[in-house]
Formats: C-alpha cells, sequence, structure tokens
C-alpha cells in the first residue's frame, strides 16, 4: 500500500516544500543575433530598394529631363488615369495577373498530386515540366511567336490537319494578351509544380495511411489532407504567380509589342513605351501606380491567406 506524504508532514520533519514549476524554455527573443549582424544586409537592401523608391516617388511629382525638373504635384497622376492606354494597360495587367496566377495554382496542384503517385517515369516527368523554367523568357517568346504565326506556325499547320482553321493568336487584338498567358503559364507552371511536390512531400504519411485504413477514397484524401496541409505551398505560389503577372514584360514585348493597336499593353509596356517617347515624369508614375497596385493588391491577399484560424 502506497503512502501518501502530505505537505504538512514534510514541513513536520523540517523538510521544505519547494513548488515545481515547469522550466522556462529559451524564448526566441534570446537567440536572436545581435543587432549589428543586421546591418550589412540593411545598407545593401537601403541602398538597392528603399532609396531608389522614395527617389521615384520624388521624381513622379515632377517634369523631369537629363538637366531639369519641375515639381507638378500630382499632374502626372492625373494625366496617367485620363489618358486611355495607360488605363488598358493597367487593366491588362490585372487580367493577365489573375488568368495565369489561377492557373498555376490549379495545374500546378493537379500535377503535383499526379506526380507525388506511384506511376511510372515519376522523376522523368518532373524533369519534363521544370524545363520550362531553366529557358530564357526572351528564348521563350521568340520561339512561340514562330510557333504562332498564323500562316506557316507550326500550331496552325498541325490544327488544319484535323480540319480546324487556326486563328490569329497574336495578331487577333482579342486574342493576343490570353495567348501570351498561355505561353507565360507553360513557362511558369513548372515551378509551381515543384513548390506543390514540396509541400505534399512534407505531410506525414501517417494521415495518408490513417485515411487508407478508413477507406477513404483518392478524392477525399485530396480534399480532406492535401489541399488544407498544403494551403503554404498554396499561399506561396500564389503570391508569386500574381506578382510576377503584375509585373510582367519581356514575354509580353517580346511576342507582341503590346498590340495589335494597344489590345496586349500592359502596364510594364506602356511605361517602357512613355520612357521612348521622353515622357519621363508620366512613366515614373505609371511605376509608382504599378508599384501601389501590386503592394494594395498582394499585401491585403498575403495577409487573408496567412492569418490563422482562432479556436474560441
Amino acid at each position: 500500500m502506497t503512502t501518501v506524504t502530505k505537505a504538512t508532514d514534510l514541513e513536520k520533519v523540517g523538510e521544505p516544500v519547494r513548488a515545481t514549476r515547469p522550466r522556462k524554455q529559451k524564448s526566441v527573443r534570446d537567440s536572436h543575433y545581435p543587432y549589428w549582424f543586421y546591418l550589412p544586409a540593411g545598407v545593401v537592401y537601403g541602398v538597392l530598394f528603399l532609396v531608389p523608391t522614395f527617389i521615384a516617388f520624388y521624381f513622379s511629382l515632377t517634369r523631369w529631363g537629363l538637366f531639369s525638373r519641375e515639381f507638378i504635384g500630382f499632374d502626372n497622376f492625373v494625366q496617367f488615369f485620363q489618358e486611355p492606354a495607360l488605363v488598358k494597360g493597367l487593366t491588362n495587367s490585372l487580367i493577365y495577373g489573375v488568368i495565369t496566377s489561377v492557373a498555376k495554382v490549379v495545374l500546378g496542384l493537379l500535377l503535383a498530386v499526379l506526380l507525388t503517385s506511384q506511376i511510372i517515369a515519376k522523376g522523368w516527368l518532373r524533369s519534363v515540366i521544370f524545363f520550362p523554367v531553366l529557358v530564357s523568357t526572351i528564348g521563350v517568346g521568340i520561339t512561340f511567336t514562330v510557333l504562332m504565326n498564323p500562316e506557316a506556325g507550326v500550331i496552325n499547320q498541325a490544327l488544319g490537319v484535323f480540319g480546324i482553321h487556326g486563328p490569329g493568336w497574336l495578331t487577333n487584338p482579342s486574342l493576343a494578351l490570353y495567348s501570351v498567358a498561355l505561353v507565360d503559364i507553360w513557362k511558369g507552371v513548372g515551378l509551381a509544380t515543384v513548390i506543390y511536390i514540396a509541400g505534399i512531400v512534407s505531410i506525414p504519411r501517417d494521415y495518408f495511411e490513417a485515411a487508407e485504413m478508413d477507406g477513404a477514397s483518392a478524392y477525399q484524401r485530396f480534399r480532406q489532407i492535401i489541399l488544407p496541409l498544403a494551403r503554404p505551398a498554396t499561399v506561396t505560389v500564389i503570391i508569386l504567380s500574381l506578382i510576377g503577372g503584375l509585373r510582367s514584360f519581356d514575354l509580353i514585348w517580346v511576342m507582341t509589342g503590346g498590340g495589335p493597336g494597344f489590345s496586349s499593353d500592359v502596364i510594364a509596356s506602356v511605361i517602357y513605351k512613355q520612357y521612348q517617347a521622353g515622357f519621363w515624369g508620366l512613366s515614373t508614375a505609371g511605376n509608382v501606380v504599378l508599384f501601389l497596385a501590386v503592394l494594395l493588391i498582394v499585401g491585403p491577399l498575403f495577409w487573408a491567406l496567412n492569418r490563422k484560424q482562432v479556436d474560441l
């Protein structure tokens, strides 16, 4: 029979009572590096990002040239939103960014699920899907410009074999922007797939084994395990794809130059045209508008996707 000794009994025999407290873990604040360790990175960040950003904000309020500048306030921004071509470029940037980011999320997730399953030549397929990411954007643009040629392009010739008259992918004003978006998706979906593969592989196998024991179908495992536990990968793909889509320039400029007319112009290509025309203050204001648009769209979206669910 076990005898339980009370605190009062211990005091009687002269033994002090010591309260046992859980050992305090080392906080994150106690384990950080000295603040001067951050100084080199802070200097580089300030010189290469903060200083040019503030300079751009200042010059967006001026009419400037190489050797002169005149402060005109918000006139550049007023003119920016009065120019139909500039507003069209901003609208196209939003459309382009949403289309490419949504497609990369959906296709990247589906391909990652496929490439983490038990299929033949899984490693080879991963290399094939990731390969376009390694190719130069300029090279991809030139290649697809040739392939999408309405008369001699391989794509329309292949469609002609089946009796389908191929459209003018890059010459039709209603199709040009979406054609470039398709090429962007083809080039960037490999990176999204790799991010999703890393997210799926990091999920503990115990969840899948328990689901199999309970008789869960493949769809149920995808919906109840992969989708919620791969959420960090989803957030990463959405943010990176959306930022890249809103800032896209090189692929569009190589394939269409913003044409036909202004149908495929995005804000970056319009800004470049304004620089070429000598409207440097107006183009700087366009850069500021693009920066603020990306910040106002991506910032709240990033916060909304990363906020934690609090159980009350």
